[in-house]
Parts: C-alpha cells; structure tokens; sequence
C-alpha cells in the first residue's frame, strides 16, 4: 500500500512538472513584460562583458560646462559654433557629424557664417521624428533594395520631423535622422538605421555618416522573408539587424573627448561626433553601460557600422530556444523523480552551465546573440520543484506526521506569563506599541550562493538572527516571529516601556553595527556584504494571545503593524537603512531625523512623513554639522513639494556630501525621481508620492 502511494505521489508530482514546463513554455511564446525584460537584462550583462577598446576613429567634442562659460547660455550664437567647425578644419579633422537640431532661425543673426561653414566644411546635420508635427521633411537618400520584400514597410514611422532649417539642410554633406527606440524598460540598446517618417523612408544619422565618409550616394538593404536583413554601405561591411532594420549597439568602445573649447591636434584624420553635453539642455540617455548623452549614442552606433561589430540574432533563434526549454523540462521531468538528489543537482548545474557558457563564448566569439536566461530561469523553477518533491515524498515516508515546533517567547513574556497565567487566554489589549520589521535584503541570492551548502545557509542566518534579537532583548522589546530572515519585534508589551519609541529606533540603529561585526566575519566566504531594511512605526493597535485552542501566538495587529511593514519595504526605494513614521518621531528630541518624503505607501489614500534616524543628536555634535544640514534638507523638501524642480535638483545635489555622506544615496534616488516628475508633473502637485513598490 505505501509503495502504491508512493508511485501515485511520484507520478502527480510528475505530471505537475510537466504541466509547469508546458505552461513556462507558453509564457516565453507569450513574452510578457517581465520575461522581456529578464531577457534585455541579460543582454545587457554580455554587452558588458564584450572586450572594452578605445575607438580609433571617432572623437566625441562636447558643447559642454567649459562652452557654456565662454559661449553663454545655450542656444549658443552660430556665428560661435561655426567657428567651433572652422577650428575642427583647421585642425584637419575628418567628417563632422552634428546630432544637434537647427530648426529655428538664430536670433542673434549668425546663420549666414554657419551656413557658409558648413558649405565648405561638409558636416552632417540631424533631423528628428515627432508625432506632433508634419512639416516638410529634409532631402533623403535612395537605397537599393536585396530581397523579396520593400523594407521600407517594416521600418519604424513617425508622421512628421523636426527638421533643419533648408538653408543649412540644402548645403549640409547629408541630414540623418537621430532616432532612437528605447526597450520597455527604457534602456537603448537598438537603434533603427531605416526610418519611415510621413511614408518616406530616410537614413538614420549614424547611416548617413557612414554614406558620406564613404563617398556613396546610396545605400542597401537587404531583406528576407521575415523583414530586413543588414544595411550596408559599399566600402564598409555590412551590418546584421532585427526585421525592423534595427542594430544592437555594441557599447564596448570608449571614445576620446574634448570640448569645444579645446580642439586640438586630438582630432586629426578622426570622424567628429559633435554635440550637447550640458546639464539641463543635452539629452541623458539610459544605456546597458550606463547614462549616456545622445551623441554619444550616435558615436556608439556609428562605431558599430564601422566595426561591423552588430550583434547578430537570427529570426528563427526564439523558435530554437523555445524547444531547447521544452526539451530540457521534459528531460528533467523524467530523470529527476528517479535519480538521487547528490546526482541530479551536479549534473543540473553542468547543463545549465553548459548552456549559459555556449551563449556567452557565441556573443562575445561569434557576435552571435543566444539568449539562455530565460531557459535558465524556467528550468531552475522546473528542477527546483522537483527536487522539492523528491525532498517531500521522502520526508512523507519517514514521517507522516510532523509534530509542531515549540512556540518561544522572549524571557521577559515568560516571567509575565508565571506571574499572569491568564494572559494565556485567546484575545488582546488595544494599546499603542512601537513594531519594527527587518528584512534581509537579497535573500535568493545569497541562498544561491549556498545551494550546494543547505547547512552553511542555516549557520548564515543564525549567525545574523541571534544578535538582531539580543538587541530586541536587551531594549526591552518583544519578539514576535522571524518570517524567513525577516525579523517582526514590538515595544510596550506585554511589559509597559514608557521610552518604547526611543528603544526601538536605538534597536534599528545597532542593528546596522551588529551588521557590520558579522560582515566582517564571513567576508572571507565569498559572499557580498549582507544588507537590510528597516521600517519602524508607532500606533495602537491590538495586542495578546491570537489564535486557535491547540495553538496560539502572542502578536499585535492593525493598521500600525502593516503600516510599519510598508515603511521597511520603502528603505531600498530611498536608500537608507531605516524609515520611520511620523508617530515615532514625536517626542525624541535626543535623536535626529531627517525627513525623507510625505509618501502614500500601497493600500493607503492618504500621505505621511516619513524619516530616517542620523543618530544620537549629543554624539553627533563632534561628528558633523547636522543643525546646518538639517536646515538645508529642509529648504530642499520645501522646493521639491512645491515643484520647483531645479532648485530642488540644486539643492540634492549640494547636500550629497552631508550629513557625513549617509544620505548620498538618497539624495541621488531623489534627482532620478524629479527627473521623472518634471516630465509627468505640468502643474501644480500636492507634494505626496505614491509608492510603487511594498
């Protein structure tokens, strides 16, 4: 009978796996957002690990901070970036690319000297695609069309351009257009070379430069039956791209730059890439490498041309990846419930390794992109679940019924609970308690760091629980429950603490140097410096003896309690180890805060300050000058709930070296956040932020 059950368990389990491969099957077929995005992440890691060189034949001249100051404000005088070309020439450079747009007069009347240079120079000048407008568009370029389709019908299209003035686009060597398709996280990684805009189809900047140094009148383009193939100019190799005439930039090349001010000999016989690198005016663009100027981008494409270097993923590389998932679920499926776990997991890992290894030497050998994350991911779950399986069917068989783990109390509820047998009744107080949650940040990965040392995880975690509750202990704290490495504690209960509020934020704040002992002690273990999160919150809630007549917990619940829950997932959004309520900060005039943001966190309708300790205000005295700093944080909360966004920006950016540098990280989330306010945000806004995340 026990064998019986164990083959019908063996073969449910069996048939779920199975099932779960099938469905994991069809979500990479479907490709949601997350998977997408898992995928691009990916990419980015092997763009980033592609040979780094410096580029031999572009130099990147910025109108940057130097320009400003001896140019003015931009825009500048075109008189003055005329002769920024001319000194270009005179230095002998070779092509001039300008991602800059001149769609307007210039009102200091220097567009008769530029058009003059540029007519004897011959720079290449940009145009940009818009849905707002329609005017005319600028000069295009045949191209000679390889294959059985038009490619111009898969390029991407735009109704109109901003286009520059005829004047300048009539005298220019050629007008590309800078366009750039961010991924659905933002990130560029491709750029279209083909672009349609109000049914014609045009050359991107970087397709241009490439026509004009190769003194062509044209391009080609070379398609399939899925959409296009590569793009190429004769005299330089062709470039493989997606179906939509996108190449993957390569990002490996790092450029020498100077400013405009500061042309020299540097540009010799180089292509020129010349444009705006001005805080406030030049575009900042997110890349697999990092923040980047838009020209910048233009460069990297424009390298990637020259190189030939695109990164080549062949139409029907989503349809071989998907049977290599399938085959691999399908495979573990059956071996796995019939072989010994010691075996299954090292021959797991020598696949899997396999794999990502043949991905990697394909991208960075072959220039050949094989994406394996997803496969890695799904079949990680797959295996996962049935090595849980194995581990659960086994343990069923030794031991049908698991007797429930004694339930601990801290030593001071202990000694309430001789004193006070009645507290064991089912049911609680309403009185109002401090509750701190902790939470151990990265915990999958640093329980992968330990997959093949289950033992030495529980030794990790127990090494960093049991000083975390000693510190509960020793404030006169209550520890609820450890939820995994999450630590749940409250104040003032079931013993009164009338300075509940001060024990618990002291508790958070020797946390981080108990943190710091055990980091310490295991940096020899290969592991990353462990982190946490704290949320620390005050109100009343109800607190006792919860639960059913065989089992019950001494717990507190309410709104506080979940209140405090939110408030520890939003440490990692503002880059400080703890946040605070505002309820808690009443009255703890010895301990200084620092406001952080009026914040509606997920659940809640209605904003709160939240903060974040600094530390005791009389030992802070010899440390730093935080009177000082606290007066400015808050001139910076006033500007940014008012929605003066570059004062505001000012201000975060000068406070990042106070307060002894623990806010740095802060002040930086904040400039990305009002970088996306003062685009989402026209008018007026109530100074309240929405969470987004727990």
């Amino acid at each position: 009978m026990g064998r019986i059950r164990s083959l019908l368990s063996r073969l449910t389990g069996s048939i779920l796996a199975a099932t779960l491969v099938v469905l994991l099957c069809v979500i990479r077929l479907v490709d949601p957002s997350p998977v997408e995005v898992l995928r691009l992440k990916s990419f980015d890691f092997l763009i980033r690990s592609l040979p780094h060189k410096t580029s031999e034949e572009i130099v990147i001249v910025d109108f940057g901070e130097k320009s400003a100051d001896k140019f003015g404000q931009w825009p500048f005088d075109r008189r003055d970036i005329a002769h920024v070309i001319s000194e270009l020439r005179r230095n002998e450079a070779g092509v001039i690319v300008m991602p800059v747009l001149f769609s307007e007069k210039d009102r200091a009347g220097g567009d008769g000297e530029l058009i003059k240079t540029i007519t004897e120079n011959g720079v290449i000048i940009a145009q940009t695609p818009t849905s707002q407008t329609k005017k005319p568009d600028a000069a295009r370029r045949g191209f000679a069309a390889i294959g059985p389709i038009d490619p111009s019908s898969y390029a991407f299209s735009w109704p109109g351009a901003i286009r520059p003035l005829e004047s300048l686009s009539d005298v220019s060597a050629g007008v590309g257009v800078a366009a750039t398709t961010p991924e659905i996280d933002g990130v560029v990684r491709r750029m279209p070379l083909l672009v349609r805009i109000a049914g014609n189809t045009y050359p991107a900047l970087p397709l241009e430069a490439i026509r004009v140094i190769g003194e062509d009148i044209s391009y080609q383009v070379k398609t399939n039956e899925y959409g296009i193939e590569s793009v190429r100019v004769p005299k330089f190799p062709a470039v493989d791209t997606d179906s939509r005439g996108r190449i993957w930039l390569s990002w490996n090349s790092s450029f020498n730059r100077l400013d405009a001010t500061e042309i020299d000999e540097r540009v010799k016989g180089k292509i020129v890439v010349l444009g705006l690198a001005m805080e406030g005016v030049g575009v900042i663009v997110p890349t697999p490498v990092g923040e980047k100027w838009a020209h910048d981008v233009q460069a990297a494409a424009l390298q990637t041309m020259i190189d030939g270097s695109s990164i080549s993923r062949q139409y029907y590389s989503d349809s071989i990846e998907l049977l290599v998932l399938l085959a691999l679920g399908l495979v573990l499926v059956l071996l796995v419930p019939k072989t010994s776990v010691r075996l299954t997991i090292p021959l797991y890992v020598l696949v899997v390794g396999g794999l990502v290894a043949a991905s990697y030497y394909s991208f960075i050998e072959l220039s050949q992109l094989w994406d394996v994350s997803y496969i890695v991911v799904a079949s990680s779950l797959v295996f996962g679940y049935l090595v849980y399986n194995n581990f659960a069917r086994e343990f069923r068989l030794k031991q049908q019924i698991k007797k429930q783990f004694e339930h601990y109390l801290a030593p001071a509820m202990v000694a309430k609970l001789q004193k006070n047998p009645e507290l064991l009744r089912l049911g609680g107080d309403t009185r109002e308690l401090t509750i701190l949650f902790s939470d151990l940040r990265g915990f999958t990965t640093i329980s992968e760091h330990y997959k093949s040392n289950p033992q030495g995880l529980t030794n990790l975690i127990n090494k960093y629980l049991t000083p975390m509750t000693r510190l509960v202990y020793e404030k006169k704290g209550t520890l609820d429950k450890y939820i995994g490495d999450a630590i749940m504690a409250f104040w003032n209960a079931p013993l009164d603490d009338p300075d509940h509020r001060k024990n618990a934020i002291v508790t958070s704040m020797e946390m981080f140097e108990e943190l710091r002992k055990l980091n310490e002690a295991i940096a020899g273990e290969g592991l990353a410096e462990l982190q946490i999160g704290i949320g620390v919150n005050t109100g009343k809630v109800v607190v006792g003896n919860m639960g059913g007549d065989q089992r019950f917990d001494y717990t507190c619940l309410g709104d506080a309690v979940n209140l405090a829950s939110r408030l520890e997932g939003q440490s990692k959004t503002y880059g400080v180890g703890v946040v605070v309520g505002e309820e808690t900060v009443k009255t703890l005039d010895q301990i200084v805060f620092a406001e952080l943001d009026i914040i509606a966190v997920k659940g809640k309708s209605e904003g709160i300050r939240i903060y974040t300790p600094i530390g005791i205000a009389e030992e802070l005295e010899h440390t730093m000058n935080w009177v000082f700093a606290e007066q400015q944080h808050n001139k910076f909360l006033q500007l940014y709930r008012a929605g003066k966004w570059q004062a505001a920006k000012k201000f975060a950016s000068d406070l990042k070296g106070e307060w002894n540098g623990v806010l740095t990280k802060y002040y930086e989330i904040m400039l990305e956040r009002m970088e996306d306010l003062e685009k989402e945000i026209s008018g007026p806004w109530d100074g309240i932020y929405v969470a987004k995340t727990k």
